[in-house]
């Protein structure tokens, strides 16, 4: 004879469907996952905006006036002094005070060294003026873009590169 306790099932789920045993993590892993896109979203932002911000800050330094470097005077001593072409009431003469501009100090020390070639060669301009030809203020002009293409010139053929900027007459006297 069966007794009761032989009637009652050993297993008490073995007719039923087995339960989900990871019914508990998954809130566990979407809440891992969506913190983890939350991460990835923060970090993509952050990225980006740094790369706005670099990118804002060179476009500012580029946008900036560059200053050229300070200008740098060669004071040709003592003043150019000379007899003009031409005069028929007489000899009239010129005298003129000439600086040269550069921005480098190795162009300002190659003027220095090569002063008495660059005077030599300005004289000799000097001497082929007429009174007629400085008289005013584009003659003038003509004059300083000539003494300027003459100095660049020895300057090139001496050190390779023309050192001068700029040529200024400090005084122009003609008398």
């Amino acid at each position: 004879m069966a007794t009761a306790a032989d009637r009652t099932p050993r297993n008490p789920t073995a007719g039923k469907a087995p339960a989900p045993r990871d019914s508990g993590k998954l809130p566990l892993v979407i809440t891992l996952v969506a913190v983890l896109v939350a991460c990835a979203a923060g970090g993509g932002w952050y990225w980006s905006s740094r790369r706005a911000a670099v990118a804002e800050a060179a476009a500012a330094e580029a946008a900036k006036p560059k200053l050229p470097a300070p200008a740098q005077y060669l004071a040709l001593e003592p003043p150019f002094v000379g007899n003009l072409n031409g005069g028929l009431d007489g000899p009239q003469y010129l005298q003129v005070e000439i600086q040269l501009l550069t921005r480098d100090t190795t162009d300002l020390a190659n003027l220095e060294r090569h002063a008495p070639a660059i005077r030599a060669r300005l004289l000799m301009l000097l001497a082929q003026q007429t009174a007629a030809s400085i008289a005013d203020r584009a003659g003038k002009e003509a004059l300083q873009a000539e003494a300027l293409a003459e100095v660049r010139r020895l300057m090139t053929t001496e050190t390779g590169k023309p050192c001068a900027e700029s040529l200024l007459f400090t005084s122009f006297v003609t008398q």
